[in-house]
């Protein structure tokens, strides 16, 4: 019965780390690129679909269309995107350097890594407060005993528990993450 909540719990962790990997933390992550699409013959396709994306080194991420006609597309997609990069081409690829960040670039990246990681805590709070309704409906309609619902109460909260240190350990990770020069 709380396998449901359960899930939804689940989810809102599992949403804060892949919003976590699209955050880069002064080291080039190909996963920033996740989001961005490419008019692909008329069809808006994840970058994925029609490059091969390469990181040869700490800085620098390398996207090589498999139809040279891309190259421009894909700039022009950087480019209107929010990642705050310049991409450069040679003719055959689209290169993408990443600048040192500043501390207070760093900073700045730690609270907003914070505000996520609030965001989730607040909706496995929802989901809390929606199977406490949930087991309080039930035992009002006599479905469940009083002792029963004070054990799915005590599960709700540690299951609530459970996940809500999940989220703090990920916001710690990511911050010391993006800290660490």
């Amino acid at each position: 019965m709380l396998k449901q909540y359960e899930e939804k719990m689940s989810k809102s962790v599992d949403s804060l780390r892949s919003e976590y990997a699209s955050i880069r933390a002064g080291r080039a992550n190909p996963h920033i690129l996740d989001k961005l699409r490419v008019d692909y013959y008329g069809t808006p396709s994840p970058l994925q679909q029609v490059a091969n994306i390469t990181v040869p080194e700490a800085r620098t991420i390398i996207i090589q269309p498999w139809e040279a006609s891309l190259i421009k597309e894909i700039e022009k997609a950087i480019l209107t995107s929010d990642l705050g990069v310049t991409p450069n081409n040679d003719g055959k690829a689209v290169i993408i350097n990443f600048p040192e960040l500043t501390e207070d670039r760093r900073k700045e990246m730690v609270k907003d890594v914070k505000k996520k990681g609030e965001a989730a805590k607040v909706a496995v709070r929802n989901v809390r407060r929606d199977a406490n309704e949930a087991v309080k409906k039930m035992n009002k309609a006599n479905e469940m005993s009083d002792d029963e619902l004070k054990d799915n109460e005590d599960k709700i909260q540690k299951m609530t528990d459970k996940y809500i240190s999940m989220i703090e350990a990920a916001v710690e990770e990511k911050s010391k993450e993006i800290l660490t020069v």
